[in-house]
């Protein structure tokens, strides 16, 4: 490094000035067999590079803009559905004008905390909405607050917010589902009209089913993931919740859309058709296929109740056939690796970004999850603490090896579900394996409480996988409890999904 350019790092240095030593010991921890001539050479290129890490400290980030106003608001201590109360009005004029909306606490709101459920990110308040976020304002949405979602996100029960249990709206005493449980709770009983949810493994279509609500975790990529907190970049969905397929389609139309290349899992292709007009025009002549493995290990009354919709969707004038595809039922497991790898690579490991994410970083948010792993690791959720350890020992010992084939198999998954989708417009199933579970207590064991939280994505992790489009629909009750049935499309085919939803729920409703 020349004396001046010694200075210019020294006058205010962003990072440490790396020395010989440092260069020695990481040389021999990585087994470089580096000669005295090159440690030298590589000790003045370094200094080089620091002063570009200078630079890079020293100019300023363009600031997010903040348009409609708002308060922090408070916590609410009244109701456990949410996180945070606030009251956030949107334009006057576009598609959610009139309608109130919940924020699930993953998502950002500018100026009002968020948590993601959990302790260690406790007092963290966004300086930026979140692109959705923007885009529900900009549409006439009334924003009343942020919704209680899982610890992290981890949790496909309603047990493990920091904030405590929520109740299922029709037996208090049962799981409501997650981990986006607060924004199905406050949809279903009436405390908003729409909501967002998150989806990595059902994270949507599990509290909908269980609350007897419509879900819908569109296509990867439709929806722009900005300013959202990540799990694992190839399966981060997010999307509507509502009571109705009609506020379904209208939420998912003002947020859907390419983001100007903040979101790397987006295409500038991407279109976005009238989804509030085109629901309702009808099924007639279409093909549903009733998928036989998705009913498998699913409860007989369940099972019943979904098979029967099914079948009552030929009121609206279309052919229902039963196909079988084997491979459906190793969905959960090529998703497996991907979501333990990735996750502690992407969220763990890189604070919530890490490397490779051509798209927007949000700094502060990556600055409080850093500081929060690093002083307080044991506060995490027991089922990422099981990712971090389960993470760490694979990249310890077989490196990415599980995770690329993983990523392999998930393309011959992709492909045979588009086999189907050759011959047919949509497939149904189950959404879950059974009514909503007792809620956990005390009395319950580490593991059975574990089983509890994770045991039921057979039928919905496998679309976080493969992207497509996945809507659930309540089709009936078992025991007083919602059951719902799942419609799943071709990709970016929303128009289909919603229509077919809404013929069933003419027919259920007898509209």
């Amino acid at each position: 490094m020349s004396v001046k350019e010694d200075k210019e790092f020294q006058k205010s240095p962003a990072i440490v000035r790396i020395s010989e030593d440092d260069i020695r010991t990481i040389a021999e921890d990585l087994r470089l067999r580096l000669t005295t001539e090159e440690r030298s050479a590589i000790y003045d290129f370094c200094g080089n590079v620091c002063i570009d890490y200078q630079r890079v400290y020293e100019l300023v980030v363009p600031s997010p803009t903040v348009k409609y106003p708002r308060t922090p608001g408070h916590r609410e201590t009244n109701d456990n559905a949410w996180y945070y109360r606030c009251d956030i009005k949107g334009a006057e004029r576009g598609l959610l004008v009139g309608k109130t909306v919940a924020i699930k606490d993953n998502v950002c709101v500018a100026g009002v905390p968020m948590m993601n459920g959990s302790k260690i990110l406790e007092g963290f308040v966004p300086d930026r909405d979140a692109t959705i976020v923007a885009r529900i304002l900009d549409t006439g949405g009334r924003i009343l607050g942020k919704s209680v979602c899982e610890d992290m996100c981890f949790s496909a029960g309603s047990s493990t917010s920091s904030y405590g249990p929520i109740g299922n709206p029709y037996d208090p005493t049962r799981s409501a589902g997650g981990s986006s449980s607060g924004s199905a709770s406050l949809v279903a009983r009436n405390i908003v009209d729409v909501a967002i949810g998150g989806d990595q493994g059902g994270s949507i279509r599990i509290p909908s089913s269980w609350c007897g609500i419509v879900g819908l975790k569109p296509s990867y990529g439709l929806v722009p993931y900005t300013g959202i907190i990540p799990s694992e970049i190839t399966i981060d969905h997010v999307g509507p919740m509502a009571r109705t397929v009609k506020d379904c389609a209208t939420l998912l139309e003002a947020i859907a859309g390419y983001d100007n290349g903040n979101d790397p899992r987006q295409f500038p292709t991407i279109s976005v058709p009238l989804y509030s007009e085109l629901f309702n025009k009808g099924i007639k002549g279409k093909k549903i296929a009733i998928l036989k493995e998705g009913f498998e290990g699913v409860d007989e009354d369940a099972a019943k109740i979904v098979k029967e919709a099914a079948y009552r969707l030929k009121e609206a004038g279309v052919e229902v056939i039963e196909v079988s595809l084997p491979v459906h039922k190793d969905g959960v497991a090529l998703r497996m690796p991907v979501n333990i790898e990735g996750t502690y690579q992407t969220m763990v490991k890189g604070n919530g970004h890490g490397y490779s994410w051509k798209g927007n970083y949000d700094l502060p948010f990556q600055e409080a999850l850093a500081r929060s792993y690093n002083l307080r690791p044991f506060d995490c959720p027991l089922p990422v603490k099981i990712v971090m350890i389960f993470a760490e020992f694979m990249q310890r010992n077989y490196q990415n090896k599980f995770y690329a084939k993983g990523q392999n198999l998930i393309q011959y998954l992709t492909m045979e579900y588009s086999r189907i989708f050759k011959d047919f417009d949509a497939m149904v199933m189950p959404t879950l394996p059974g009514k909503a579970f007792k809620l956990p207590t005390s009395d319950n064991s580490v593991e059975e409480t574990l089983k509890l939280l994770v045991g039921m994505i057979q039928n919905t992790a496998p679309f976080n996988a493969t992207g497509h489009p996945a809507l659930t629909i309540n089709a009936g009750f078992t025991e007083g409890l919602p059951c719902g049935m799942v419609i799943v499309g071709k990709m970016f085919d929303e128009t289909t999904v919603l229509q077919v939803a809404r013929a069933y729920e003419k027919i259920r409703d007898g509209a």
